[in-house]
């Protein structure tokens, strides 16, 4: 008899133009943010294989439109609990407008507060609060039959609060957002470049490169790093800079690197 996979995570989208990550078990599906208008959403849940009905549920991690653009129109199709804090779903009440102009109110919240976990279906979630520059930001683990999943981007360094809570994931999924040089050299205002260097911006290659060598435990199968920045990286500059870090770190001999990228779904990382 075939093992039944137990948990699986797919990366639909992940940048400053839209995120989303569905991370399943074997009775359960949950939709990670909801940053991509709900045609493509949608779309890409298809190319995946995946069946849009089959979600249980939404998460929010945060306010911010590349996490939350499609969300009004994807909860009123799909019909399922929205997960969000109750500082975030007042902060995207403030800009979000349905197609008449009016404020949006969604249908089955679910409000949680960061630290406390609660149960969907079989997995076990836990949010955990991180840097960035929203109301109410949030990180995930997920635990079922034994596996750890670990979501953590948007989030300006590592303080040992995060690290903690990304400690035994088997699969972790993070941020390497920009090359410090790039970056200074981009295109981006100065004001705007501030802010993503900032403890409330984006965490740099050279920053999780640090976390990687330092802190990381190296128990993770599979190492995703997420949210590049397609003005101020490059994937194989982010690769690099990952892959030297791991080489420093004996414990993450095992890892098997990933990049999550914007236009396209990450293949299905299964455990």
């Amino acid at each position: 008899m075939l093992a039944i996979m137990a948990v699986s995570v797919t990366v639909l989208a992940s940048g400053s133009g839209g995120n989303c990550t569905v991370v399943s078990s074997s009775r359960t599906r949950l939709l990670v943010d909801a940053g991509l208008s709900c045609k493509e959403l949608l779309r890409r849940l298809l190319l995946c294989g995946q069946d849009s009905p089959a979600i249980d549920a939404i998460l929010v991690t945060h306010e911010h439109s590349d996490h939350v653009g499609g969300l009004r129109v994807l909860a009123k199709r799909l019909k399922v609990p929205i997960y969000i804090t109750g500082e975030t779903y007042q902060a995207y009440q403030k800009f979000a407008r349905d197609s008449t102009g009016k404020r949006v109110a969604l249908d089955r919240l679910e409000l949680f507060n960061s630290g406390h976990a609660f149960e969907i279906g079989d997995i076990t979630v836990k949010p955990f609060t991180i840097p960035h520059d929203a109301e109410d930001p949030v990180g995930f683990t997920f635990r079922c039959d034994g596996i750890k999943v670990g979501i953590c981007t948007d989030l300006g360094y590592m303080p040992a609060s995060v690290r903690d809570h990304l400690r035994g994931c088997h699969v972790l999924m993070i941020e390497s957002n920009h090359d410090l040089e790039m970056l200074r050299g981009g295109p981006y205002p100065w004001s705007v470049k501030q802010r993503v260097m900032s403890r409330v911006g984006h965490l740099s290659n050279c920053k999780l490169a640090e976390f990687l060598t330092g802190d990381y435990d190296g128990g993770a199968e599979f190492l995703i790093l997420a949210h590049l920045s397609e003005k101020n990286n490059h994937p194989e500059i982010a690769r690099m800079a990952a892959e030297r870090a791991l080489g420093e770190q004996p414990a993450a001999a095992g890892n098997r690197l990933m990049l999550a990228a914007q236009h396209e779904p990450l293949p299905a990382v299964r455990l």
